[in-house]
């Protein structure tokens, strides 16, 4: 039986008056691990003991959806859905898109713009019940930003919200105890000494250990002080060593408690462990099937966080940096549980994270002290106290492919060159069994440019890597005997480039691929990201403004 309750009925076929939470979430309901709303779902079912539901893709243009579930005895909890919602609407071109692979049917229109906001507003507007929000597009928002589809800096989405709270990062820790709190008799202003959460006061804060950023009204004047705003608090997201930051908004305080803890071993197994039905809710299946869940039904997340800080990429703010992996053993269940599904068809489609080879290593440093604040771990440049080791991902891949019922093992999460090279004793052992099993079907790499100039303001390693691996990837395919082929992710119109920087990468990358790519982004300035910075201040890394 699906145990989450999606409608009334359901609700009354599993005997319960009263829910605890109701969760809103922009994207159809799935209950598989690599949906945030059904991970938050079943820790606080499974693990807090509390009664949840969830509402999928409401309609907010009128009650009959925020209402359904009736009114949850703690909280709402709010999720624009596993993608920023603008992102979600619009391509690079702003141009709305024509379909929604989070949504039954590919069906576009199913979520409104900044879907947290006008959720949030919704509820507001029939219960008077606590709003958390979370998820990546209040993550990603939780400040002052710059706001490319609107061009203009916007409020911290708390505040536009009117939600009550906001669970930045990955929340498993948080939310459990946000849902203890609830369940022992607190209230939403005992959540406020938590970590990871954002909230907001009418008076300035008296606490030394957090650090006042350039306010609202000053980032919205000055784009020096936008830049210098940004940078404090991307440098602030290490919870070994980080301090919560304050930020004005007119009359307002929007302060955001140091970030939480990382999952150990044992608790990222026990979140991967909890009893997911791996299938669309039944309500959701009869609007249609859902396609963004074919992607991801016989997927494995090995590990989370990232250390590659691509400047364009926001998964470092909202993952942290630290790499939390999985035990062999929770990954080898899952394999087992989804190899004996109806239909399975004996592949694995992906076994990673961000970034599939950092699983089971990481900086010692880092583990000890917090990642450093003023240097990159990787990126056009590699800091040697990282010491890469393939090992033991080689030996999970291979514990995955014995698995009864499994005849091949994909990665399709992104692999880093780099990383290959700088492991002496493993990376070549990789990059063969990468090559001879688990390439699905194109080996995708992603250079995203080839102007060394612009690939520094990337924070991507030099072109040349690029080549060297192509290089490697087609002679190891040739010892083989197989004929390896590749694509590429390549970034266009960078913060920082011109056209002859383009035309450069174009005729670099004709010579090394052999042919012209066809997928090339147009570069999108998202939230929170340092490529957006660069994009709205017209400031290089350094502060500098571009030539």
């Amino acid at each position: 039986m699906f145990d989450i309750p999606t409608t009334k009925e359901e609700m009354n076929s599993l005997g319960i008056k009263q829910l605890d939470v109701i969760l809103i979430s922009g994207d159809s309901f799935v209950d598989h691990p690599s949906f945030g709303v059904a991970i938050i779902a079943r820790v606080l079912k499974d693990i807090c003991g509390l009664k949840v539901g969830v509402i999928s893709q409401p309609d907010w243009k009128s009650e009959k959806d925020i209402k359904k579930l009736g009114e949850p005895k703690y909280f709402f909890g709010v999720s624009g859905g596993n993608l920023d919602s603008m992102v979600s609407n619009y391509t690079a071109s702003r141009k709305k898109r024509k379909t929604d692979f989070y949504s039954p049917n590919t069906e576009f229109g199913k979520r409104p713009d900044r879907a947290s906001i006008v959720y949030s507003n919704l509820i507001k507007q029939y219960f008077n019940k606590p709003i958390i929000l979370g998820g990546i597009e209040a993550s990603l928002r939780r400040m002052a930003h710059y706001d490319w589809w609107q061009n203009k800096v916007k409020n911290s989405i708390l505040l536009d919200s009117k939600a009550d709270l906001i669970v930045y990062g990955m929340g498993e820790k948080t939310i459990i105890e946000i849902g203890n709190i609830f369940k022992n008799g607190g209230t939403i202003e005992d959540c406020k000494s938590l970590r990871g959460i954002v909230y907001w006061k009418s008076e300035m804060p008296n606490n030394y250990n957090f650090i006042n950023i350039p306010s609202l009204e000053e980032v919205k004047k000055d784009k020096q002080k936008y830049f210098l705003a940004f940078k404090t608090f991307q440098k602030e997201t290490d919870p070994l060593n980080a301090k919560g930051i304050i930020q004005k908004h007119f009359n307002r305080y929007v302060i955001q408690n140091p970030p939480q803890y990382c999952l150990t071993t044992q608790e990222m197994d026990e979140v991967y462990s909890l009893k997911y039905t791996r299938q669309v809710a039944p309500s959701e299946l009869k609007k249609g099937y859902v396609k963004s869940f074919d992607t991801v039904k016989n997927s494995i997340t090995s590990h989370r966080g990232c250390y590659g800080e691509c400047n364009f990429c926001a998964l470092t703010l909202h993952q942290g940096r630290t790499i939390q992996s999985r035990s062999p053993e929770s990954i080898i269940k899952e394999a087992e549980i989804i190899s004996s599904q109806k239909n399975f068809n004996g592949i694995i489609s992906d076994v990673g994270g961000p970034t599939a080879n950092m699983y089971g290593y990481d900086c010692k440093k880092k583990i000890e002290l917090g990642a450093c604040k003023e240097k990159s771990c990787i990126g056009y440049e590699f800091c040697n106290s990282l010491s890469p080791d393939h090992s033991k991902y080689i030996e999970l891949l291979n514990s995955v492919e014995k698995v009864k019922g499994v005849k091949k093992v994909f990665i399709s999460s992104g692999i880093r060159v780099d990383l290959i090279y700088k492991d002496k004793k493993y990376g070549m052992k990789f990059l063969k069994n990468l090559i001879k099993k688990h390439i699905p079907g194109r080996f995708k790499i992603a250079p995203e440019h080839a102007d060394d100039e612009v690939l520094k303001l990337m924070n991507k390693p030099s072109f040349d890597l690029t080549e060297k691996f192509i290089n490697d990837l087609r002679n190891e395919g040739k010892k083989l005997n197989l004929n390896t082929k590749f694509s590429a992710y390549l970034i266009a119109a960078h913060p920082g480039s011109n056209k002859e920087m383009e035309e450069n990468s174009k005729n670099r990358i004709k010579n090394s691929f052999g042919f012209v790519p066809n997928d090339v982004q147009i570069f999108t300035p998202t939230p929170s990201t340092n490529s957006t910075t660069m994009y709205y201040t017209n400031l290089n890394l350094e502060g500098k403004k571009f030539t």
